[in-house]
């Protein structure tokens, strides 16, 4: 059987292959995938994007197509393909025998992040329950051991049939085992979070598409030293630490939480339940914006629909358009705090830079006022400021 796995899958040279259904959500330049992928150690070489009604059920993107992708690489010595959407199992193993390479798609290039970047006891034990559910559907793709097993006279089933149980057995064990100790640990959140209640805490999570700048807008905020790089998924472990608002008088809690991305596996939305609970059980959400990128409107769109996945939609919430010093004189807002239409909701927006510090202090008032219990939300869906003289 030919070997599938390349020998160094670090800096591996990749096509990225995005067949485009009609869907609105398409990224017809592969940008996002292009930087997961580098995220993930591997160099991109070759984009090529098609137009399909539905995928091919053998091949996903039909014959002809796959034979253009594998003279490709052969002509760019690629090692390895990489597809924009969620493959089946069957559609994988095909291609891969097809091409003779190894094919992934972007569920397994996130899983492989994730599992790069976890730091934490919990976040590791997250990781590796997304990435057993990923590997159960896939046992007859991955372990080419089960092609070695063959039934012989008087033995039940087809070839591998015993060692394929086997397997789903060792695979359903670990996940159960994992899952139990996952309680364990969100009995310990469950702790924490109650004594800070004790304590009247005010709770604030930091949500958004990755690579917003969430954790430098966290360590702007507070002094801390959490890890922030220009790079998708640089933070997984959710971080909290408190915030002396001096307007208010007070300290809240802020909490620093993993970034979302489009078509986020769900197996790592409900593996990830425990670390985004933050979001859930927060007082106040601080939405983070790439406010340079062209399709924050997406990204956002991204936000709300996981937030209302794991049952925060209804938490209030401010916008901060971070990355202002990126913005060219003709991108940047007149104001640098207004109200944006956020599902039908006049939310506060307030625009900043998180690197070098403009519209920091703008947002510890705006934080204070609510705090403070003087910005909530009125019936008619619209907040009311203290004052909205300060705010504009």
């Amino acid at each position: 059987m030919t070997n599938l796995q390349p020998p160094d899958r670090q800096s591996a040279p990749t096509i990225l292959v995005g067949v485009d259904f009609g869907l609105p959500n398409f990224d017809g330049q592969l940008e996002e995938l292009g930087l997961l992928a580098q995220t993930a150690g591997l160099n991109p070489v070759a984009r090529i994007t098609c137009k399909r009604k539905a995928p091919d059920a053998a091949l996903f993107v039909g014959s002809g197509k796959a034979d253009e992708i594998k003279s490709l690489a052969a002509q760019l010595g690629a090692v390895e393909v990489l597809f924009d959407q969620s493959l089946s199992p069957a559609q994988q193993r095909n291609l891969e025998r097809h091409l003779e390479m190894p094919v992934n798609d972007r569920t397994l290039l996130i899983l492989e992040i994730f599992a790069q970047r976890a730091r934490s006891h919990e976040g590791k034990l997250q990781v590796e329950l997304a990435r057993m559910q990923y590997l159960s559907t896939r046992l007859v793709r991955r372990w080419s051991h089960l092609e070695r097993q063959s039934g012989g006279i008087g033995m039940r089933g087809g070839p591998g049939e015993s060692q394929i149980e086997l397997d789903r057995r060792m695979i359903g064990d670990n996940i159960k085992k994992i899952k139990e100790r996952l309680v364990k640990v969100k009995r310990q959140r469950q702790t924490q979070r109650r004594q800070r209640e004790r304590r009247d805490a005010f709770n604030i999570s930091l949500v958004g598409y990755t690579n917003a700048g969430k954790s430098t807008l966290f360590n702007a905020l507070v002094k801390a030293r959490a890890y922030a790089a220009d790079q998708l998924f640089a933070t997984l472990d959710t971080t909290t630490r408190q915030l002396y608002l001096g307007e208010a008088g007070r300290s809240v809690s802020l909490s620093d939480t993993v970034g979302f991305i489009r078509d986020l596996p769900h197996g790592l939305i409900d593996a990830f339940q425990a670390t985004l609970q933050e979001a859930v059980d927060a007082d106040l959400l601080l939405h983070v914006v790439d406010a340079a990128s062209p399709n924050f409107p997406e990204q956002i769109a991204e936000v709300q629909r996981v937030l209302g996945e794991i049952g925060a939609a209804d938490i209030p919430q401010v916008l901060v358009f971070n990355k202002l010093d990126v913005l060219d004189a003709e991108r940047r807002p007149r104001q640098l705090e207004d109200t944006f239409d956020l599902d039908g909701v006049q939310t506060p927006r307030i625009f900043l830079s998180a690197k070098n510090g403009e519209g920091l202090q703008a947002l510890r008032q705006q934080l204070a006022r609510m705090v403070s219990g003087g910005a909530l939300p009125a019936q008619d869906g619209e907040y009311f400021p203290e004052s909205r003289e300060a705010a504009s």
